[in-house]
């Protein structure tokens, strides 16, 4: 079935000639005699009577006006349902984020996005590895990458950077040179060799001085609150952290874009827009999204002590 035959129908029909409904449709009158020649052969009948004063439509043409008349009428009316759903605050919203990002951005945050709208409900696809916006895999993601995709919506929201951090207890014990032989290293399995850390971690640091490495930066921030060595630990999750001390400066190496992107298709859908304007207020409000800090770089009290 060739719907854009119909197309061509109409055009005529409205127009009443087959040059006026060429000007109409942007195409050669020869397009339209032929898409019309081509449907009354489909047919098997007339559909116009071709006179002196221009095409008009014989009784089998009447039909099928009337029966595409109602066509247009149901499509109009489905197209207006399901965008009327679209508008609507309520359904559901995937979002897929790392087990940090979760963490540091959306978990202590939801409460006061489900208090304004109660009759959306998230889903959150947590997981350290990429989903497919473009397979709808989910509606939309908070990634952190210096490279985001072409092919979706969005801004960038904040930059997540990381600075070298130990446990209280642990650096009471071992003082804070990162040189010191005593000094053991947190560090990161192969499965994430893409991230800047782990790069970092393997030219600066020998592997015997290395005495855990995780595949989730979460159980990372817990071994080192357990007193299990030093590592680099995302400032905007560790600076919250009162049994964590911070020994540099954020290292420009370890920065990272956080990106809030979507599906072009759902750039209107209302329920994806709000929870997206949502987490942009939270990350611009957020001053440790934003390349801030909470807390000074701890003072070394064996180094304090010597000095004096």
């Amino acid at each position: 079935m060739r719907w854009d035959d119909y197309r061509y129908f109409l055009a005529v029909e409205q127009a009443g000639s087959v040059l006026a409904a060429a000007r109409r449709l942007g195409v050669n009158h020869t397009t339209v005699l032929r898409r019309i020649a081509s449907l009354e052969t489909r047919l098997g009948v007339r559909l116009f009577e071709r006179l002196r004063t221009g095409y008009a439509p014989t009784t089998a043409g009447e039909e099928l006006r009337e029966t595409l008349s109602r066509v247009q009428q149901t499509l109009a009316e489905v197209e207006h349902r399901l965008s009327g759903k679209d508008l609507h605050l309520s359904g559901v919203v995937r979002i897929a984020t790392t087990d940090t990002l979760f963490a540091g951005l959306l978990l202590p945050r939801l409460s006061v996005f489900r208090e304004r709208h109660p009759r959306i409900q998230l889903q959150i696809l947590g997981s350290n590895q990429l989903v497919n916006l473009t397979r709808r895999e989910a509606d939309i993601a908070i990634r952190a990458t210096n490279q985001p995709p072409d092919n979706m919506f969005g801004r960038k929201i904040g930059v997540a950077r990381s600075a070298i951090y130990g446990a209280v207890d642990y650096l009471s014990a071992r003082g804070h040179d990162l040189d010191d032989a005593r000094q053991a290293w947190i560090g990161l399995d192969e499965t994430l060799a893409h991230l800047p850390e782990y790069r970092w971690l393997e030219r600066k640091i020998p592997p015997e001085r290395i005495a855990l490495r995780f595949n989730n930066l979460l159980q990372k921030i817990a071994a080192v609150k357990a007193g299990h060595g030093i590592a680099p630990l995302l400032c905007f999750l560790a600076e919250h952290e009162a049994a964590l001390l911070r020994l540099t400066e954020p290292e420009p190496l370890f920065d990272t874009d956080i990106w809030l992107l979507g599906h072009p298709d759902l750039r209107q859908v209302a329920r994806v827009r709000a929870i997206m304007d949502f987490i942009v207020q939270c990350a611009s409000a957020d001053p440790l999204l934003q390349g801030g800090l909470l807390k000074p770089r701890a003072v070394d009290p064996l180094a304090a002590r010597h000095e004096s």
